[in-house]
């Protein structure tokens, strides 16, 4: 974690956490960095953006940055995360950069950088740019006459984008009645024109961005809308989407909703059936379910767990060559596809199933028992040292044994704050809350607990 930049990019309030010149001295530096350090003749950085109001300020900063150290800017305008990954990768372009918040409000938005296959940007070239936003080194030359670069309207990796979805699909949708909750995000053009292309009835909600109504009641963050919709209108399964696309939640037919967990789940096991998951194996973060699990185990496909975060999933997947991963908020990766968690991508592969199995969603996801789950984050005095504890490896202990197999607890550290996370998933919610009590008395008894937050 830089000081900047997380683990999804740079992120905070527009204006206020996140500027203007922050944006033109991202651009600059990559500019220059691609231009000069790679010793290319006008670099080429290709830029996306979601529907928010700021995000236009934050393409022209971005964009004159970029032309001023050199390098030529190309503006894919209101596109999807995984649009501007695929189009960096292949594309021929030096790297590529989004401008989103993702699921925040409208007031919020960020930029997330990828390198020129796609993938997240690394840690160490991000290192660098921050230096250079606080002033290391202080300047940086400017390019002039025919060195400074050119803007450039890429309206047409868009609809490469679009036609290389609607490729993946090996039937049409033809006759499916398909409900789209496009948050009133970057999905609003891509998600209709794909599904249509494919075949189906589609019917769209959320689909009139403003640039102050991205996620607002709306998208995957905001489910129940599209729940109510389904089972208003008749639709055979709904998907919905986030501010920028690169993840999906589904409902099914009876207006449930069908997690990044199921999901994980449903295609896996689908893949598996027919020789298509080589290595068996799914990637999920510490965080999934403990009913996945227990449906894996009986699929008979293994998984691995990472760190919290899609960046982390994606890593795994790439050093073992694993081709589904994810979280259960919604990010799914399907590697043999893409780079990234890819929302509309998700949503052709559980509609795929669908159609190929002809059997409704809420049969394929009726395996995945979700486990209740508490969570509560506490304040320690030392985040390393409460984790270390004996009393409080003792009280943990304890827990593990009680639930055996019908439950499990997880402490993991904040990333930011003096905050442990205490988690317990159990057969009901009483006992979820009396393990995770148990474990935080440890902490009280032990010395490091501070206080419980609201």
């Amino acid at each position: 974690m830089g000081k900047y930049f997380g683990t999804d990019g740079f992120r905070g309030e527009a204006g206020k956490v996140l500027t203007a010149e922050h944006a033109f001295k991202t651009g600059r530096f990559l500019g220059w960095y691609y231009s000069h350090n790679h010793g290319n003749d006008h670099a080429k950085i290709v830029i996306g953006k979601d529907t928010r109001r700021s995000s236009y300020m934050y393409e022209n900063a971005l964009a004159a940055g970029i032309v001023s150290s050199g390098a030529d800017a190309y503006l894919l305008h209101v596109t999807t995360t995984p649009c501007v990954s695929y189009i960096t990768r292949t594309e021929n372009f030096d790297c590529g950069v989004m401008i989103s918040a993702s699921h925040n409000p409208f007031y919020d938005n960020g930029i997330k950088l990828m390198n020129c296959d796609g993938e997240k940007m690394d840690d160490e070239l991000q290192d660098q740019l921050e230096k250079w936003i606080d002033g290391e080194p202080d300047s940086l030359p400017f390019a002039t006459r025919e060195k400074i670069g050119r803007t450039i309207d890429y309206y047409a990796g868009r609809n490469r984008y679009i036609g290389y979805l609607t490729g993946i699909p090996t039937k049409s949708f033809e006759n499916c009645k398909v409900a789209l909750d496009c948050a009133n995000g970057s999905s609003w053009m891509i998600a209709p024109a794909t599904f249509n292309a494919l075949g189906a009835k589609t019917q769209v909600i959320n689909n009139t961005p403003d640039g102050l109504n991205i996620n607002e009641n709306a998208g995957s963050t905001h489910i129940e809308g599209l729940c109510e919709f389904v089972k208003n209108s008749g639709s055979q399964v709904g998907f919905a989407f986030d501010g920028d696309a690169d993840r999906c939640l589904a409902v099914d037919e009876n207006g449930e909703v069908v997690n990044g967990d199921k999901i994980m789940y449903l295609c896996a096991k689908y893949f598996k059936s027919r020789g298509q998951l080589p290595s068996n194996t799914v990637v999920t973060t510490v965080m999934s379910n403990f009913g996945l699990y227990k449906a894996l185990d009986k699929a008979g496909i293994q998984y691995n767990k990472t760190s919290v975060g899609d960046r982390f999933v994606y890593e795994n997947m790439k050093a073992y060559n694993h081709l589904i991963g994810g979280e259960q908020s919604g990010h799914v990766i399907f590697r043999k596809f893409a780079r990234t968690g890819d929302g509309i991508l998700t949503a052709l592969m559980v509609m795929s199933i669908m159609v190929e199995t002809q059997l409704p969603l809420s049969v394929l996801a009726a395996d995945v028992t979700m486990y209740p789950q508490v969570l509560k984050n506490v304040i320690v005095d030392d985040k390393d040292g409460t984790l270390d504890d004996k009393i409080v490896q003792e009280a943990v202990s304890a827990c593990t044994k009680a639930l055996g197999d019908n439950g499990r607890v997880l402490l993991r550290k904040s990333g930011t704050e003096p905050v442990l996370r205490v988690m317990a998933e159990a057969g009901s919610d009483e006992e979820c809350e009396k393990q995770v009590d148990f474990i935080i008395d440890a902490m009280k008894k032990s010395g490091h607990l501070i206080e419980v937050k609201k």
